[in-house]
């Protein structure tokens, strides 16, 4: 028989004022400095006292036994938070600092122990920085404007298949998504809020994958000469953008330049992430379609068609000329016939240096590291050029390989 099940909306102290304990299943405290200086920024926006909105911080999934609450969900925020009130108040106390297991984590959990100690200390540091003032404020958030979904179940069983299906089998959102909920929350109007929630959803959702996971990360990656994996929510950090409200002089100056933007540099938060996003899918669009329909590139055309051997190492080699042809017409926004060339030579010649090409090829290939005929680390002599003659003269050798001989015969062509 399934017990009950209980959904409500605490704020951040009503949920710390329950009777909680940390059962002995739970893992270790993990939050390092990144994760709380990512939960301070969120919160340090929502710290105006004249702004009356109330923000969720996040999910607790609580079971309850013999009158006591254990965290099957949420620990890491929980404790977090714990942390902050020791900041404001180091008289605070709850039943967490009291329960025995929190005590043995406290004595024997080394990987605990540290983040614990790293953590408040982070946190006193940031408070001590920011003045009395800054502390009022967050324990009045804490007391009102800040809440959590606390769900509560009275079977242990219940309570784990719930962590299961949020965490596990349930399906997770993809980055993007969290961007578009983070960006929203960034936007003030109401009327710019839907408009633009109606021009993202008017789009293909694998294609706002695909722009993300194949060309604005790794792009982003390879402009700092660095390798790139797949694009999760641990990187959403680099798209949420500077704050309209932001006091820092790089910030101004990119306020002051929207709506331009460029690959691998800042935008406004808020609607200029769903600018970005319309713009970039765009130009997307406009260099694949100009490849092919612009008689200039008939030659490039005819290579990318005729040395496309079906395999998975050509699409990965086509795939990185159409990154590297958009990082440049990004920047200098033309498509002079030697630069694309030269692009297009680069981009395709690994294809001839490796029998079989992966995708780790690909990142090192991208960057410029050795093993390879070209060395030549294009997405950064782009970002440095320039002029557009910079990259329409750089050295590019023309690799053969009989085995692949409509390939060769094409690069040769070019």
């Amino acid at each position: 028989m399934a017990g009950q099940c209980n959904a409500e909306i605490l704020s951040v102290s009503e949920l710390l004022a329950l009777n909680l304990k940390l059962p002995d299943y739970q893992r270790s405290y993990k939050w390092t400095r990144h994760n709380v200086t990512e939960l301070l920024s969120d919160i340090s926006m929502c710290l105006d006292p004249n702004d009356h909105k109330k923000y969720r911080v996040g999910t607790a999934i609580l079971h309850i036994q013999d009158g006591h609450f254990n965290i099957v969900d949420g620990q890491q925020r929980i404790l977090t938070f714990i942390l902050i009130r020791l900041a404001i108040d180091p008289k605070f106390t709850c039943s967490i600092l009291e329960d025995e297991r929190y005590q043995a984590v406290l004595a024997f959990d080394k990987t605990s122990q540290f983040n614990l100690h790293e953590n408040f200390q982070l946190i006193k540091e940031c408070f001590a920085s920011s003045g009395e003032e800054y502390r009022h404020k967050m324990n009045e958030a804490l007391k009102s404007s800040l809440e959590v979904v606390v769900i509560t179940v009275e079977k242990e069983h219940e309570a784990f298949q719930l962590f299961d299906s949020q965490n596990t089998r349930g399906k997770r959102l993809n980055p993007h998504d969290l961007l578009k909920a983070y960006h929203l929350r960034e936007m003030k109007n109401q009327y710019e809020m839907k408009h633009a929630v109606v021009k993202w959803e008017a789009e293909e959702p694998a294609s706002i994958r695909e722009l993300f996971n194949g060309y604005l990360y790794p792009i982003h990656r390879w402009l700092q000469r660095e390798k790139c994996g797949a694009f999760t929510e641990r990187q959403i950090d680099l798209y949420k953008g500077v704050s309209s409200s932001t006091e820092y002089s790089y910030g101004r100056r990119v306020i002051k330049a929207m709506p331009c933007y460029q690959l691998g540099e800042p935008f406004e938060a808020g609607s200029g992430f769903f600018g970005m996003v319309e713009h970039y899918l765009k130009m997307k669009k406009d260099v694949e379609t100009e490849v092919f329909s612009n008689p200039s590139f008939a030659k490039i055309a005819r290579a990318l068609k005729d040395g496309d051997d079906g395999s998975v190492g050509f699409s990965y080699a086509k795939q990185l000329f159409h990154s590297a042809l958009m990082c440049y017409y990004d920047r200098f926004y033309n498509f002079d016939v030697r630069a694309v060339t030269k692009i297009c030579l680069w981009a395709l010649a690994i294809r001839l240096d490796m029998e079989r090409l992966g995708f780790d090829t690909i990142n090192k290939y991208a960057i410029g590291e050795s093993g390879y005929t070209n060395q030549c680390a294009m997405f950064a002599q782009i970002k440095n050029a320039r002029s557009h003659l910079d990259v329409a003269n750089i050295s590019i050798s023309r690799v053969q390989n009989e085995d692949r001989k409509p390939l060769s015969d094409a690069l040769a062509d070019l």
